[in-house]
C-alpha cells in the first residue's frame, strides 16, 4: 500500500424501519422469555375482544402490559386501577407503534392475596347489584314437607345433615344432589343443582353443605355463578358452609346463613318434641278459653232469665209472632184471590182463542177469492166482447171506404211515370208512361191525347 493511500472505509448497513424493529424483538424476546415485574396498575381498560391493556409504573417509570383474554380468564381477580402487583411473562415489540411491551401470564397481588382480592372484588360487586339485600331475603317453611341437599355424597356434612334430620323428624323427605364441593368444575355443578330445584319445585327449602377448609377449598361457593344461581331461585336457600369463621358469598346472598352444615340441618326444621309441646300448649290454652266463654254465657243467661227486661220481651215476641200469623193468613189469601182471577183470565182467553177457528176463517177467504175471480172474468168477457164488437164495425166502414171498392164498380187509378196520383189531364205530357190501377190488375198506356175537362 502506498503511504499516501488512505485506507477503505468499511461500508455502512442501512437498517429498514421494519428490520431495525424486528431486530429489537428478536433480541427483547430472547433474552426476556420469563421475567417477573412488580408495579401499580394505571390505565387498565378491557378491548370488545375481551384482552386486557393495563400500564405498569413505579416512581420513575412505565412500561404496557397486554393480558389476552385466555389468561385473564385463568386469574382469581381482575387487575384494576392502583393496585401494586407483581406480573409474569414475556417481553416483545408491538412492532405497529415499534413500543415494547409485557405479554401478561400471571398476576399475583402485593401484600394480599389473589383469592381474597377475587372475594373483595366480587362482593363489593354483587353488593352493588342488591344480591345482599335483606329486603329480598325469603322466609323458612316453618314445617318443610321435603328439602333439597346440596352436597357432596362423600363429605361428612352429608351424614350429619341427614342424622340431624332424621332424628328431628322421622318422616321428613330428603332429595340429595350430589355436587363437587371443590376444584375445578365444582362452581358449575353447584349452580347447575340449585337452578334444578328451583326449575322442579320438588322441595320447600336448599340446604348447601361443605365441611370446613381453606379460603381455596371453599372457593366454589365465592363464585359468581353460584351466587347469581341462589338470587334467581325462588325457593328459600340455606348456606351451611365451613366453620363458623367461615364466610363465603354464598352466606351474603342465602336467606340464611348457618354457621355448619348441622346448624343448617337444625335450623331447617324443629324437633318432633317441640312440635308436640307447642301443639300441646296451643291445645291447653284453646280449652281454657273455650271454658271460660261457656261458663261466661252461661251466667248471662242466667242473669237475663230472671229480668223483667226479658219477660216484657218475651210478651212483647207473642204478640209480634200473633201479628204476623195474622199476615201471613191475610197474605196467603190475598195470593189465592189473584191466583183465581188470574186463572178465570187465563181461562177466557183460552175459550176466545179456541172459538177462532182459523180453518173456518181460511174457507171464507177461498170462497170471497173464488166469487172475485168470477166477477173478474166475467167483467173481462163483457170487456173483450165489447171491444170485438167496435172491431167489427170498424172493419166493415174501412171496406165501405176502400178504394178498391169504388175500383170495383168500373173506377180506375192513373199513375205517372213517378208513382204520383195524376188528377187532371194537365198533369202528363203526350208521349208520357202512364200506369193504370184496375179493380183487377194493373195497365201500362202512353199519353196520346189529352182532353181539358173542367174542374
Amino acid at each position: 500500500m502506498s503511504p499516501f493511500q488512505l485506507p477503505l472505509m468499511p461500508e455502512r448497513r442501512i437498517w429498514s424501519v421494519s428490520d431495525l424493529t424486528a431486530r429489537i424483538r428478536d433480541l427483547l424476546a430472547g433474552e426476556f422469555t420469563d421475567v417477573s415485574v412488580e408495579g401499580e396498575v394505571s390505565n387498565a381498560h378491557a378491548a370488545q375482544s375481551g384482552h386486557l391493556y393495563f400500564t405498569l409504573k413505579d416512581a420513575r417509570a412505565q412500561v404496557r402490559c397486554v393480558c389476552f383474554r385466555t389468561q385473564l380468564q385463568r386469574l382469581k381477580f381482575r387487575p384494576e386501577d392502583g393496585l401494586h402487583v407483581t406480573v409474569r411473562g414475556s417481553v416483545s415489540v408491538y412492532e405497529a407503534r415499534g413500543e415494547y411491551q409485557i405479554y401478561v401470564e400471571h398476576v399475583e397481588p402485593v401484600g394480599l392475596g389473589a383469592l381474597q382480592l377475587a372475594f373483595d372484588q366480587l362482593k363489593k360487586r354483587l353488593e352493588a347489584d342488591g344480591l345482599f339485600d335483606p329486603a329480598r331475603k325469603k322466609p323458612l317453611p316453618m314445617l318443610p314437607r321435603s328439602i333439597g341437599l346440596v352436597t357432596s355424597p362423600r363429605g361428612a356434612a352429608v351424614r350429619d345433615v341427614v342424622r340431624i334430620l332424621r332424628r328431628r323428624f322421622a318422616n321428613l323427605h330428603v332429595i340429595t344432589y350430589p355436587v363437587r364441593v371443590q376444584g375445578e368444575g365444582a362452581a358449575s355443578e353447584i349452580a347447575e343443582a340449585i337452578k334444578y330445584f328451583n326449575r322442579k319445585q320438588l322441595v320447600d327449602v336448599v340446604i348447601l353443605a361443605r365441611g370446613g377448609g381453606s379460603l381455596e377449598d371453599l372457593w366454589a361457593f365465592n363464585e359468581e355463578v353460584v351466587a347469581r344461581a341462589i338470587s334467581a331461585c325462588t325457593i328459600p336457600v340455606i348456606s351451611g358452609v365451613g366453620h363458623e369463621t367461615d364466610f363465603t358469598i354464598a352466606d351474603f346472598v342465602a336467606d340464611v346463613r348457618a354457621s355448619t352444615p348441622s346448624a343448617a340441618a337444625e335450623l331447617v326444621i324443629r324437633s318432633r318434641q317441640e312440635f308436640d309441646r307447642h301443639l300441646a300448649d296451643i291445645q291447653h290454652k284453646l280449652a281454657q278459653r273455650i271454658r271460660y266463654l261457656v261458663l261466661d254465657a252461661r251466667h248471662r243467661l242466667r242473669d237475663l232469665s230472671v229480668d223483667r227486661a226479658l219477660r216484657q220481651l218475651e210478651i212483647l215476641l207473642r204478640r209480634h209472632r200473633q201479628r204476623t200469623d195474622e199476615l201471613v193468613g191475610e197474605l196467603a189469601d190475598s195470593l189465592r184471590v189473584r191466583l183465581d182471577r188470574s186463572r178465570r183470565r187465563l181461562a177466557q182467553a183460552a175459550h176466545r182463542l179456541a172459538s177462532v177457528d182459523l180453518r173456518v176463517r181460511l174457507r171464507g177467504a177461498a170462497l170471497r177469492l173464488e166469487q172475485r175471480s168470477s166477477r173478474l172474468g166475467a167483467h173481462a168477457d163483457r170487456f173483450l166482447s165489447a171491444k170485438r164488437h167496435r172491431l167489427e164495425r170498424l172493419r166493415l166502414q174501412l171496406e165501405e171506404r176502400s178504394p178498391l171498392r169504388v175500383l170495383s164498380r168500373g173506377y180506375a187509378i192513373c199513375y205517372d211515370a213517378h208513382g204520383n196520383v195524376v188528377h187532371a189531364s194537365e198533369e202528363v205530357e203526350l208521349g208520357d208512361s202512364i200506369r193504370v190501377q184496375l179493380s183487377r190488375g194493373r195497365l201500362a198506356a202512353e199519353v196520346k191525347a189529352r182532353e181539358h175537362g173542367k174542374s
